[in-house]
């Protein structure tokens, strides 16, 4: 991927600016109303995800191009403690910071397409895609 846009994520705020950016873009692509939402929602969790276990990475956007479609890719990177076990992480109520247990789960839910990489010690990347339609 070649990144459009990207968005470092160091503090509380930069949730913010990732989510403004990402609703943008999604715009631009033509998403409606409610798909701009579920983008926002997911970038949020992603982001959040970030800014409280890994302390700081980025999300990056670019617009993308199927055959007889386009969307906007998401890639959330970190070089943070990782996710010992994902599949425990991808389930619906797992929480480790005392919060709902909804975040990943969620943002593959939102997503069209949704893949996960973490190793432990050595950070995590999400790639989440929405396909306007």
């Amino acid at each position: 991927m070649d990144p459009q846009s990207c968005v470092n994520i160091k503090k509380e705020w930069d949730i913010v600016g990732a989510r403004q950016l990402g609703r943008e873009m999604a715009k631009q692509v033509g998403f409606g109303t409610v798909d701009q939402a579920r983008v926002a929602t997911a970038i949020s969790e992603l982001a959040r995800n970030i800014y409280l276990y890994a302390e700081h990475g980025k999300i990056c956007f670019e617009v993308i191009k199927g055959e007889k479609k386009q969307g906007l890719c998401m890639i959330a990177l970190d070089n943070g403690p990782g996710i010992s076990d994902i599949s425990r992480a991808m389930q619906d109520g797992y929480t480790t910071s005392g919060g709902l247990g909804a975040g990943l789960p969620g943002v593959k839910r939102l997503m069209d397409d949704f893949d996960i990489e973490s190793e432990t010690g050595k950070g995590t990347r999400i790639k989440a895609v929405k396909w306007v339609r």
